[in-house]
């Protein structure tokens, strides 16, 4: 018959690992659908690409070098991977010292990045590495071993593993579905090189009836098989739909995400420190777009939205991002303005990094976000001489809406209305009487930011604390007591506190509030209060009093009898201005939000072992299959010439392939001479020759000759080899004891072969995919 065209030939040829290549790559359109571009997708698409191109290339190599080419490659993509992502998200550092940070944090930045996922060495590490172990996985097993179907299985996981961490942040991936099921059913189809009429029809050469029953068969195997397959998913269709309209678990609530330090978890007990230390050099900023007229603008530090009556707390959920933050949009009637600040850290301790709100974009430091309170921190903690650049969009509210709005109100603002238990009277009571008096929101919060400012006196050796008994000393002390008299930390406390008992919702925010630009100095540290609107968004408010005015005495409707102060929260504060809370205000233990990263790299080190362990063990069973079928099925000469290659297979094994000119002679002379000279060098510790040339076959003759307990012990090869040529040359001449007998000699000679090997070759021995694939 004639050939195939070349073209045909070539597209034939081209099918499988161009399906590959395509499954490969839809992982990386389904994961690039939580990614801020497509970067991430171009790496994934170059991976898969590389992988399979590798394995066409090294398919006639030996199977031991494809390993080396495929990792050397794989190497090199990476580092261009990397140095691509680190040029694209600005990230610091040197190719080696960002390689480094990708490789031990990748897989916990992974699946705690905020979304849309910004590309970074650090975010896309893992998928480049995974896509390509699967396409060279896949191009193994299918090309070089010829199972397409088991080929497969990579490129599965590798698409099982995109949807897992995309999850429900992103809309079904229906179509790159539909697509997947459909290139790998092409793959399956299209057939690998021509195949002729009598493959074609297994039963072409036998007798009619014979042929008859063998399609009958076929037909019946045929029909069961479909009624199977029509059962299954008439069984199973309803529990898959009923799946369909479900939401998707995300694995990130898993994964704890980055938090703050104990000390920056409540940055407002840091104020009193500071102002004893006035002239502590904290930041340096300059100002490089946005100043305005107003001069620099404040500077936001944290927000501190949960409180217990002990203790103001941030509270926030930091999630991993890029250089460019999610973008909100401004509140209805706002004015923006861009500022852009280059900052360079000082004293300033903690993780929490100063920038005027709301950051947009930050370069110069990873930072992880908060999207709640618009805020920003830096895993890895400040350190002296830190310097990036923050630009923000800083919004003025329209102050004629502010002065109408009204407030939210249920369980989406429950966290800033929440008063804890154990409030004091003389709390309530203020707080009802400058509600009733100033009835819309807005005169309410004005009114407690007016008391605060005309009542008090702003101290900076005022101890630290704003319990619910340090703020009711503040604000009802006697005054030659100490009382009345408090740092930024108490008036933004109090004010708080009184407009939630006054059905405000309310926050505590800490910054800074700098003279001009250049150093910020602890002086410049600023607590203020907020006040969410509707419509509006959050409004500061400046509680504090006037410079050079002089207190207004508290009314007697709320001073309560005089009482001893109560003992200061904190330490007295020293000369270091990062003072650690009380152990009233010690935050409660959190309970865990699930595995940490030990657990999770844990979790990955064993899966991929798991992975491993499955793979070694579908080759072993394939290999047991195959050794079972050649010596238990067919006729008896089928099974004899079946024990013959069993002999055959495990001297190639052995690393002394059979000549095809050889004769069934030569090759047992051959036999002999293998196992007597791996036995040797098993009991000496001398290598073996399996490395020898080949002329070591006949030479080592002599050896197994001399040993006569070597001959004795070949296992029969010699019958073997007349049996096999029986069978060859003297068709239906052996009969079934023949047939037992020679798979009995076959399997004896394998095992006593393998048994002199060592123990790693031992078991490489049964996994070895060789015999699946080699051509006779």
């Amino acid at each position: 018959m004639g050939r195939d065209p070349p073209v045909v030939r070539w597209l034939r040829a081209a099918s499988v690992p161009v399906a590959l290549v395509v499954l490969v790559a839809l992982a990386g359109v389904v994961l690039g659908r939580v990614y801020a571009d497509p970067l991430l997708t171009r790496l994934m698409v170059g991976a898969a690409v590389g992988s399979v191109l590798v394995g066409v290339a090294a398919r006639r190599l030996p199977s031991w070098l494809v390993a080396p080419l495929s990792v050397a490659a794989l190497t090199g993509w990476t580092v261009l991977s990397l140095r691509l992502a680190a040029g694209h998200a600005a990230v610091p550092g040197g190719l080696g010292e960002v390689a480094a940070d990708a490789a031990r944090n990748a897989i916990p930045r992974l699946l705690t990045a905020m979304i849309p996922v910004e590309p970074a060495p650090d975010t896309v590490l893992v998928p480049v590495v995974a896509a390509w172990l699967a396409g060279l996985t896949a191009a193994e097993v299918a090309l070089r071993a010829g199972r397409v179907l088991l080929g497969y299985l990579p490129p599965v996981l590798l698409y099982g593993g995109a949807l897992y961490v995309v999850g429900p942040n992103a809309e079904p991936a229906i179509a790159p579905t539909v697509l997947f099921a459909a290139v790998a059913a092409a793959g399956l189809a299209v057939p690998g090189r021509r195949s002729d009429r009598a493959a074609a029809d297994p039963v072409a050469g036998l007798a009619p009836a014979v042929r008859a029953a063998v399609r009958l068969r076929l037909v019946a195997a045929t029909a069961a098989g479909l009624a199977v397959v029509v059962g299954l998913a008439a069984l199973l269709a309803p529990v898959v739909a009923g799946q369909v309209d479900d939401r998707p678990v995300d694995p990130r609530r898993y994964v704890e995400p980055p938090r703050v330090e104990s000390l920056d978890e409540n940055p407002l007990i840091r104020i009193s420190g500071w102002a004893l230390n006035p002239d502590q050099r904290l930041l340096d900023v300059r100002t490089l777009a946005g100043a305005g007229d107003g001069g620099p603008p404040r500077i936001r530090l944290a927000v501190l939205s949960d409180y217990d009556g002990v203790t103001w707390r941030v509270g926030a959920t930091y999630r991993n991002a890029g250089r460019v933050l999610p973008a909100a949009e401004p509140a209805p009637g706002a004015a923006t303005e861009t500022v852009r600040q280059e900052i360079t850290v000082g004293d300033l301790t903690g993780r929490l990094l100063p920038a005027v709100p709301t950051p947009r974009e930050v370069t110069g430091a990873r930072v992880a976000y908060d999207p709640e309170t618009g805020t920003v921190i830096r895993p890895e903690g400040l350190a002296p001489g830190l310097r990036y650049d923050v630009s923000s969009v800083r919004e003025r509210p329209d102050p004629n809406l502010v002065t109408t709005a009204n407030v939210p109100a249920g369980d989406a603002v429950a966290r800033v209305l929440r008063v804890p238990d154990g409030a004091p009277e003389q709390l309530r009571r203020l707080a009802t009487q400058l509600a009733e008096e100033n009835g819309a929101p807005y005169a309410r919060a004005d009114a407690i930011a007016t008391f605060l400012a005309e009542h008090y006196r702003v101290t900076a050796d005022a101890p630290s604390g704003h319990a619910y008994p340090n703020l009711t000393f503040f604000l009802f002390g006697p005054r030659n007591g100490g009382g009345q008299r408090g740092t930024s930390e108490q008036f933004a406390a109090a004010f708080a506190v009184l407009g939630r008992l006054a059905g405000l919702p309310t926050r505590v925010v800490v910054g800074f509030e700098p003279k001009a630009d250049g150093p910020v100095r602890a002086a410049d540290a600023y607590a203020w209060p907020e006040v969410l609107f509707e419509g509006v968004g959050w409004v500061p408010f400046d509680p504090m009093p006037r410079p050079d005015s002089e207190p207004r005495p508290v009314e007697e409707d709320f001073r309560p009898k005089p009482e001893d102060p109560p003992p200061s929260e904190v330490p007295a504060p020293t000369e270091e201005p990062s003072a650690t809370p009380p152990a009233a205000a010690s935050a409660p233990a959190r309970p865990d939000r699930g595995p940490g990263t030990p657990v999770l790299l844990g979790g990955g080190v064993g899966g991929l072992v798991l992975l491993v362990g499955g793979v070694l063990a579908v080759l072993a069973a394939m290999r047991r299959r195959l050794s079972r079928s050649r010596l238990e099925r067919g006729d008896p000469g089928r099974r004899v010439t079946g024990a013959w290659r069993e002999l055959t297979d495990a001297l190639r094994l052995a690393g002394r392939p059979v000549g095809t000119d050889l004769a069934a002679e030569e090759v047992a002379e051959q036999a002999r001479a293998t196992l007597a000279a791996a036995r040797a060098a098993r009991t000496s510790g001398v290598p073996t020759a399996d490395a020898a040339p080949g002329g070591a076959a006949r030479s080592n003759g002599g050896v197994a000759r001399s040993d006569g307990g070597v001959a004795r012990s070949d296992g029969g090869v010699g019958e073997l080899a007349d049996l096999v040529n029986r069978a060859a040359f003297a068709p239906g001449s052996v009969d079934a004891a023949q047939a037992e007998r020679a798979a009995a000699v076959a399997t004896g000679y394998v095992t006593a072969l393998r048994a002199a090997r060592s123990r790693w070759a031992r078991l490489w021995w049964t996994v070895h995919p060789g015999p699946l694939r080699w051509r006779r």
